[in-house]
């Protein structure tokens, strides 16, 4: 059976013609037959009928002719049965290695996502959402993990798929005859997670990778791959091996950077899922040529519908809030936010859209040294102080709280991004009340609770993690005074959970992942937008009360909005407006709405914000 059954079959065949010849030729020459014998063609063609049919030696006469067509007739039956027991068993070959997942993908024009994770799921959820207007979509699944077992979960937890068909492969991504099975010669777009339970995962990212930009059957065309990695230090290592090909997302290092942004302005997480949520606004980069020779201050004018936030240049550079005075050239591409790419339109601004008597002088802004507090420890907790470091005035305390193994050698070795931050141990329980309350959170200006990941079981560092929330929410009852608490969960699924702690954010890290890499994959130049977002030197998000650039006294148009930050030399995308009324869309977003039409008056409360793209 080595040899395969088409081969088998062939030598079967060979068999037979060879007992269909002897038995003609013994014919053929001893004239043995009814009416005088049978010259060797006929005698060929009996000899065939009987090895086919058994019942054809019925009629026969004469004891030697009879011997002769009894052994072809044998042989025949002894062929016939050893190619069916072949077939057989070729067809259940098949039929397993279909069950296995080891038959070669057909389709063209196909996402591809290698190794598995518990970031899988929205990954899927993002992509159905991305092919509802694609025709035939398709995303094939590969891992080192059982076929059937991938499809059970995969149809548990992402239960509508739309019109878009799943494929799964059992293979090892690293491994060039297995990669050959996702046929990426002829896919759309790749994506790397980050394996889970590996030892390594970053290793096998990678190595992945060179499988897939270094196969010698590849095509010449270059790939659009976007890959996970935990480990910004391996970054170097991965952009050697993909080259232009790869989009790196570095999972921990975006976590870290949007957990410390997200505890200086609540409610900021909410805007980096809508930018990455298909579900709403996208990101788009598009060469727009009307724009050339345009101040990107006056193309920031230019869209009702849709938000210039950025250039791309031609060198590959991306910015994000450039100078209102620079000039748009020829071959950069313009970065926008839109519902979707049809509502890109450039348009003339209408008469009288800016109310300039509402928009207010820009006042100084006077940072203080910060008091912050960390309850919980995970791999991204040296990650978060050193970003922190690099924000706040000199004089500030960061107040570490855990009771992991090995807690205080890992905080005294945490290198910091800067001088201004000086660093306090408090090794607690922190799921113990009155151990959280001897802290004094109400003397912080923020308080972070990060999740044991690295010790527990996503679901039991969530409800660890809960619990802590649950008694920082109790702490701030029994005193009515507020903590302004932002809280990492690991589990969208208990994102909802945690409301009733009422902390005033949640980042979810495994969807913030997972969103990304599924927008990296449409978007080639999201890994450098965000790159260029998340960075302190750079324009961030940041969001202010609407109070600091317009009066609140009568409705304004966002028209109005965008020029007030336009004068500041900021870009404004959105803004914060909670109100009891406002029907609940199942998003969570908190008020938050990116990219509003610009002509639509509303009225503004105090507590509003406007979020813009500002360099400070």
């Amino acid at each position: 059976m080595a040899a395969g059954p088409v081969a088998l079959a062939g030598w079967l065949a060979l068999v037979s013609l060879l007992v269909i010849g002897m038995a003609a030729t013994v014919l053929a020459l001893t004239r043995l037959g009814p009416d005088g014998g049978f010259d060797f063609g006929e005698a060929a063609w009996q000899s065939l009928m009987r090895t086919m049919d058994a019942g054809a030696m019925g009629g026969d006469s004469g004891w030697v002719f009879r011997f002769v067509t009894l052994f072809v007739t044998l042989m025949g039956i002894l062929v016939f049965s050893a190619l069916i027991s072949i077939i057989s068993a070729g067809l259940d070959s098949a039929l397993e290695g279909l069950r296995k997942g080891r038959s070669r993908v057909l389709e063209s024009d196909h996402t591809i996502i290698l190794n598995w994770s518990p970031s899988i799921f929205d990954i899927l959820s993002e992509l159905v959402i991305a092919n509802a207007s694609r025709k035939n979509p398709r995303i094939v699944v590969m891992a080192d993990k059982d076929k059937v077992e991938m499809e059970d979960e995969i149809a548990d937890k992402v239960p509508d798929l739309g019109n878009t068909r799943i494929i799964c492969r059992s293979g090892d991504p690293t491994d060039l005859f297995d990669l050959s099975l996702v046929n990426a010669q002829a896919c759309r777009s790749i994506i790397v997670v980050s394996p889970g339970g590996a030892a390594d995962p970053d290793s096998q990212v990678i190595k992945t990778v060179l499988a897939l930009t270094n196969d010698p059957k590849r095509r010449t065309e270059r790939y659009r791959i976007a890959a996970e990695l935990r480990d910004a230090r391996n970054a170097e290592v991965a952009r050697i091996v993909g080259g232009d090909e790869v989009q790196l997302v570095l999972a921990d290092d975006l976590i870290s950077r949007i957990v410390v942004q997200s505890s200086r302005q609540a409610g900021l997480s909410a805007v980096y899922s809508e930018l990455l949520d298909f579900d709403g606004c996208e990101i788009y980069t598009t060469e727009l040529e009307e724009l050339v020779g345009l101040t990107y201050g006056e193309a920031v004018m230019g869209y009702e519908d849709s938000a210039l936030i950025g250039l791309s240049y031609p060198d590959g550079r991306v910015r994000m809030n450039p100078p209102m005075d620079e000039i748009i050239t020829a071959g950069s591409r313009a970065v926008i936010i839109a519902e979707d790419d049809a509502a890109i339109r450039l348009r003339p601004m209408p008469d009288e859209a800016v109310d300039a008597a509402a928009i207010r002088k820009p006042a100084a802004i006077r940072r203080a040294a910060e008091r912050v507090l960390i309850i919980g420890w995970n791999r991204r907790g040296p990650m978060i102080a050193h970003e922190l470091s690099r924000y706040v005035k000199p004089g500030s305390v960061l107040t570490i709280a855990g009771d992991v193994p090995g807690l205080a050698e890992e905080v005294r070795a945490m290198p910091l991004g800067s001088k201004n931050m000086k660093v306090d141990l408090r090794l607690i329980d922190t799921g113990h009340a009155a151990s959280l309350e001897a802290l004094e959170p109400l003397t912080y200006d923020s308080i972070m609770v990060l999740g044991y990941s690295d010790h527990m079981e996503a679901q039991s560092a969530d409800t660890r993690t809960l619990i802590t929330l649950l008694h920082l929410r109790k702490l701030s009852e029994r005193l009515g005074e507020h903590i302004s608490v932002v809280s990492e969960m690991i589990d969208i699924r208990n994102r909802e959970l945690a409301e009733v702690t009422r902390a005033d954010d949640f980042v979810v890290s495994n969807r913030l992942v997972s969103l990304m890499l599924a927008q990296a994959s449409e978007n080639e130049y999201l890994s450098a937008i965000f790159d260029d977002l998340l960075d302190e030197d750079g324009s961030e998000i940041y969001m202010r009360p609407v109070g600091d650039y317009v009066d609140l006294d009568l409705p304004v148009s966002f028209y109005t909005i965008v020029e007030a930050a336009r004068r500041r030399g900021e870009t404004a995308i959105g803004y914060r407006r909670r109100r009891a009324d406002d029907a609940d869309d199942g998003r969570n977003m908190g008020g938050v709405v990116v990219n509003p039409s610009k002509s639509e008056q509303l009225s503004y409360e105090p507590e509003d914000r406007v979020i813009v793209l500002a360099e400070d």
